[in-house]
This record gives structure tokens, C-alpha cells and sequence, in this order.
């Protein structure tokens, strides 16, 4: 079973729930996949056995067979080739890897070479296995690395995914094929306009899911009101506490601090599998 855990902004506690989840669970996978800035490990402590590089293909130009066309630079949307009168300009930095100028080129000038754009890491945390990755600076798409890391998702097992924050490409490829996805959220004005953006974004992908409202007793009732009159389950909330917030500081997780929260988890985790049934 696989769940996600994703929100419409940052900040919310996304990966505080992800973490506590998995730390409340006999065996679980976890996987970061907010490779832009990860952060599970500060509270997992993980003993790394393995690295390894990630690798995309960029494009290379024959000039033995290029004449200039410009049908690859007119292809690529995200200006990653510039063709001159007698040089094509290639910006890897730009390139987001789909190979498409490559499959244009009239006269087959272009060829691919593989670049590192970042790193994934596992390892062990008590009963849990933990993966995630990093992003090398100036790279455009996190998404290669997001997929290799999905691509050791272990099927047989719980997975709990902590996907980036916002709706973008990498949060919308973290979810897809979850079996539940979590959407945490904070009693704010901002907290419900990103939370409609992220229900959106799960709904179009046909993923159940639930809605966790964190710091539940300091905002308003808006993003509760919200979810009664949609039909939105609220499948747990989370009043502040500050020693939460102190345990957070020291990268302690909440049930660490507050073991009655392990019930709580686990009470979640048997709730989404009679859901998913």
C-alpha cells in the first residue's frame, strides 16, 4: 500500500506527518521525495548504506551532418538550443530531457550524452527504509530523480511518500499511482486556497484521499466548513502544541515528544486501509 503525503504550500507540517506515520507503523518504506529540499532524515537519522548518481541525456550536435535548420531549437520549449548561422548553442541547464530535438533533426546530427543531475540516498532507520534524493543546484526538473526513487518503491510493503509541497510536476509525479494520498493543511486563508489547488490535483488523478488540518485551534473554521460542505473527510487534526514546536527544533519527531500521538497514527494508518478496501 502506498501512501502520499502532499500539501498545496509548504509549512504545513507535511513532513511531520509523513515522518510520525511511518515511526508509528511496525515496518514502513519512507521515501522523500522533495528532493528540492529534504528534510525527513533530520528527524529519522538514518544510517546511509548507498549513493548513487542520477543521470539524464542531454543532446550533442554532429556538425559533419547539422545544417542548421533550426527545427530542433524550434521544437524545444524551454529555449535549451540556440542555432546560429554555423553553431547550435546547447544550454544543459535548461534541458529537460525529453529527447525531442533528437527525434526532429531532419539529417540525424543529434546525439545524447549523460549528465548527473543529482543524487539519491538510502538507508535504515529503525524499522524503517529510507530513501530520498537532492536536486543539483541549477538543475530545472526534479522529476528524473523523483521517478528513480519511486522506481525502488517497494510494493509488498507500506510506503508512505512525502511529496514536495505546491501542485507542480513534482508534486502531481510523487502522488500519481498512490493508493491514498493525505493532504495537510493549516486553518488559514492561504492554507484553503492551496488546499483547493491540491484537491484538484488529487481528484484529477483519481487517488482517494483525506485531509489532515494541522495547528487545527489557531486559525479560522474556514477550511473545516470547506470540507463539510464538499463532502471532504477530515481524517485527523492536530491541535498546536508547543512541545511540538520544541521537539521540532531539536529534530525530534512529535511522537517522540508525545507518545499518546503513536495511537493516533496508527488509529489513521487502519483508517485509510478500511478506506482503501
Amino acid at each position: 500500500m502506498i501512501i502520499s503525503i502532499a500539501s498545496g504550500k509548504g509549512g504545513t507540517g507535511k513532513t511531520t506527518m509523513a515522518v510520525n506515520l511511518a515511526m508509528a507503523l511496525k515496518y514502513a518504506q519512507l521515501i522523500d521525495c522533495d528532493v528540492e529540499e529534504p528534510n525527513a532524515h533530520i528527524f529519522l537519522k538514518p544510517s546511509i548504506n548507498h549513493i548513487e548518481d542520477v543521470n539524464v541525456l542531454v543532446p550533442k550536435v554532429n556538425y559533419q551532418f547539422c545544417t542548421f535548420c533550426g527545427k530542433c531549437s524550434d521544437f524545444c520549449k524551454f529555449n535549451a538550443l540556440a542555432v546560429m548561422e554555423k553553431q547550435v548553442l546547447i544550454f544543459p541547464e535548461l534541458c529537460h530531457n525529453c529527447g525531442g530535438c533528437r527525434v526532429v533533426c531532419p539529417e540525424n546530427a543529434i546525439s545524447e550524452y549523460e549528465i548527473s543531475i543529482g543524487k539519491i540516498r538510502k538507508g535504515q532507520s529503525r524499522a524503517i527504509d529510507f530513501l530520498d534524493g537532492y536536486l543539483d543546484i541549477a538543475r530545472p526538473s526534479p522529476v528524473p530523480i523523483i521517478k528513480k526513487l519511486k522506481s525502488l518503491v517497494s510494493v509488498q510493503n507500506t510506503v508512505i511518500i512525502d511529496s514536495p509541497p505546491g501542485t507542480s510536476c513534482s508534486m502531481v509525479e510523487s502522488i500519481e499511482g498512490s493508493d491514498y494520498c493525505l493532504l495537510v493543511t493549516e486553518p488559514t486563508p492561504f492554507g484553503l486556497n492551496d488546499l483547493k489547488l491540491a484537491i484538484d490535483v488529487v481528484k484529477k488523478l483519481n487517488i482517494p484521499f483525506g485531509v489532515i488540518i494541522n495547528q487545527s485551534d489557531i486559525g479560522d473554521q474556514a477550511v473545516k466548513q470547506f470540507c463539510d460542505s464538499e463532502g471532504i473527510e477530515v481524517v485527523m487534526e492536530v491541535p498546536y502544541s508547543r512541545k511540538v514546536a520544541q521537539a521540532y527544533s531539536r529534530g525530534r519527531a512529535m511522537i517522540e515528544e508525545l507518545p499518546e500521538y503513536k495511537a493516533r497514527f496508527q488509529s489513521l494508518y487502519d483508517h485509510i486501509k478500511d478506506r482503501i478496501k
